[in-house]
């Protein structure tokens, strides 16, 4: 796994959470900006994922397993967008806490994808 961009990822969905976070604290909706910034993130999610799978299409094994690490990124790669749809549902502040939710939830999966793969590789 590329360190640069799990740590890209963990911090761009940190930003998304702090962003929708305050829009919640504000009392405001999802706008068209934050489904941008969802897009961005998921964007570099994609990118990890093909990233993923392509080093293990290469022979390359993480540390604690591949069915674990497999299943941890389609979880990341699934966060953002499905709170990014939940909050289409949800047209008012607990839309945004949703958004921020989902994100958090990214940035820890980061963490422990990092974990997966091994530190050291």
């Amino acid at each position: 796994m590329l360190v640069a961009l799990t740590v890209a990822i963990g911090a761009a969905a940190l930003a998304l959470a702090a962003w929708c976070g305050h829009a919640a604290w504000r009392d405001q909706p999802t706008k068209d900006w934050h489904f941008i910034g969802m897009a961005v993130v998921t964007v570099l999610v994609l990118a990890q994922l093909v990233i993923g799978l392509v080093q293990l299409g290469r022979g390359e094994e993480p540390e604690q397993g591949t069915v674990i690490f497999v299943a941890y990124l389609l979880g990341a790669f699934a966060a953002v967008p499905a709170a990014g749809m939940l909050s289409l549902t949800e047209r008012t502040k607990w839309g945004s806490v949703t958004v921020a939710a989902g994100a958090v939830v990214l940035a820890v999966l980061e963490v422990r994808l990092y974990d997966i793969w091994g530190s050291g590789a």
